[in-house]
């Protein structure tokens, strides 16, 4: 298992917690929520952090980084935090897998998170478009190795849908990469020809020279070209456990973020940034700052889930890469009752 909790992160929420959230959590009101990799992406919990928006609402949480989506997935399934922020699909599969969750809200209605940089060594020989990477044979005559952070995860769920719509996806090898860090490593020493990720790591790809971005289905135009419009992408997620337990602090907590997700639409880029700084150093601050627009292009600024930008994801949800066979009624994969209420109180 993954060490859960960054020790930076420890030490930056200790030195920036005052003494209202000592008295919280003498009165017992804490909390925590995890989040894959320290990329915007999952600026929402930073936000509802930074702008305590957390403490507002009577709760210390700490923020918790999970390492990948799936490793996220794992930890709020043995209960080391309280709540997570990764694709539904991991709502999905936990549900598959006997442990009852549900989303709270939606944060984009595109995936944020895929695009395709090749290797810059290969780009300068001409290989400037994903169906010539994908026919690329390595060396030692290998198929041409794509990266994701995580195997199952939303960049390889995404990035996996757009090839096989291509009929590409089973002409490559699939790999896990895992941080920030890591993914730019493997794709820097050659050991990815092609690396999926985030606007802000393959913009630090191509900044450092190591890789081209060749592919971008977050583009509308791509985008609606394929899926055919909105989709819920990355959720915040809690066990149903949790709401029936702790329903105040589902609340609580559905509160805050909605109150960031609120401030994100009214401050710009530069703004965003200066505010989740301290999470997401492991690229630029031009990397950061094109990933903090993208997701505005791409933000829910609702959050609600429909009926039908639900069902427009299962094509995508249900197949022999997710493992999951039967479909998920939505009620059994979103809770809404809490957006609802958090609409009410902070109208944006």
């Amino acid at each position: 298992m993954v060490s859960v909790i960054r020790r930076r992160s420890i030490i930056a929420v200790a030195a920036s917690a005052p003494a209202w959230p000592m008295m919280a959590r003498a009165q017992g009101k804490t909390g925590s929520a995890v989040y894959p990799v320290a990329v915007p992406t999952y600026e929402v919990q930073f936000v509802a952090q930074e702008k305590g928006y957390f403490k507002d609402e009577g709760y210390d949480f700490k923020l918790i980084q999970g390492g990948s989506g799936v490793k996220t997935r794992e930890i709020l399934a043995s209960r080391q935090g309280d709540f997570a922020i990764a694709d539904i699909l991991h709502v999905l599969q936990l549900n598959k897998n006997g442990r009852p969750t549900r989303a709270l809200n939606t944060l984009d209605q595109r995936a944020p998170g895929v695009r395709f940089a090749v290797r810059k060594d290969l780009y300068d020989q001409g290989i400037d478009t994903v169906q010539k990477a994908a026919s690329f044979k390595r060396p030692d005559g290998r198929r041409a190795i794509f990266g994701v952070s995580s195997l199952g995860g939303t960049s390889h769920l995404w990035s996996h849908y757009f090839m096989e719509k291509m009929d590409l996806a089973d002409k490559v090898t699939w790999v896990q990469t895992g941080n920030v860090e890591t993914m730019l490593g493997a794709l820097k020493t050659k050991q990815v020809d092609v690396l999926s990720s985030a606007i802000s790591v393959t913009t630090e790809a191509e900044r450092n020279g190591w890789g081209k971005v060749i592919y971008s289905p977050s583009d509308a135009k791509v985008w609606n070209g394929v899926i055919g419009g909105p989709v819920p992408v990355n959720v915040n997620f809690c066990l149903t456990q949790t709401i029936e337990k702790e329903p105040e602090k589902v609340q609580a907590f559905t509160n805050a973020v909605w109150r960031a997700q609120c401030w994100i639409k009214a401050n710009s880029p530069d703004n965003i940034l200066g505010t989740i700084e301290r999470f997401v150093g492991s690229t630029s601050k031009d990397a950061n700052l094109l990933e903090i627009g993208e997701l505005k292009d791409v933000a829910d600024w609702n959050g609600l889930i429909t009926p039908e930008s639900y069902a427009r994801g299962e094509k995508v949800w249900y197949s022999e890469l997710t493992g999951i066979k039967q479909p998920i009624k939505l009620e059994d994969a979103v809770a809404d009752k809490f957006l609802k209420a958090a609409h009410a109180k902070y109208p944006a």
